[in-house]
């Protein structure tokens, strides 16, 4: 025990959070579907981790430690506000939302702006080049302009957009593999030194 330093607990944290995401993955592409089993449990793990453990200024910080419950809770929480506006507007899955507070409960608040803007930007390139691969660019463009045309006129009428999907369906993306690499690129950049632009749109 005398050698499990803060910075090995912070990595065998870090690899919890891999091993759940790799498993939400797996049951992402094997069955669109990521159990809430899964990340009811994760999120718990992460907040009972980020009770127990030593404290420091986050697990992938220069301090690395536990920030404490309420701080891990307010991760799950930021996470949700954040995502839950996209799920009412159809454009992103509840099982989604989840997995994104289930990872908001292992890194809290201050990470999740960067591991939600580098998930948007994977996501994005992944659709892109499932597009490209399938040959249906052309078809998830016009389902773009549809769908947001549908919502204009739904706003128009005082209702409530969402983004219906579209008979012609080009393909759907595992988004918990997004998340999961928009994750992993988060915690690699950031241990490496590389995420200060965020603090132009984060900068606490």
């Amino acid at each position: 025990m005398a050698h499990l330093t803060p910075a090995l607990l912070a990595d065998i944290v870090l690899l919890v959070l891999c091993g759940l995401l790799s498993a939400a993955v797996w049951s992402d592409i094997r069955s669109h579907r990521i159990p809430n089993l899964l990340v009811l449990s994760g999120a718990a793990l992460g907040l009972a981790l980020n009770s127990v453990l030593p404290e420091g200024y986050g697990f992938i910080s220069a301090l690395p430690g536990a920030l404490g419950f309420w701080t891990a809770l307010a991760g799950i929480g930021l996470s949700v506000a954040i995502l839950l506006p996209l799920y009412l507007l159809r454009a992103m899955g509840a099982g989604d939302v989840k997995l994104m507070a289930m990872v908001g409960a292992f890194l809290g608040p201050n990470a999740m702006i960067g591991a939600i803007l580098l998930t948007f930007i994977l996501g994005g390139v992944l659709s892109l080049l499932a597009a490209l691969r399938y040959g249906t660019l052309g078809r998830m463009l016009g389902n773009v302009r549809t769908m947001l045309t549908s919502s204009f006129f739904k706003m128009t009428f005082h209702q409530m957009p969402t983004l219906d999907g579209v008979s012609a369906s080009a393909g759907k993306l595992p988004y918990g593999l997004a998340i999961a690499l928009g994750t992993f690129a988060y915690i690699a950049l950031e241990q490496a030194g590389h995420m200060n632009f965020l603090k132009f749109f984060w900068p606490y």
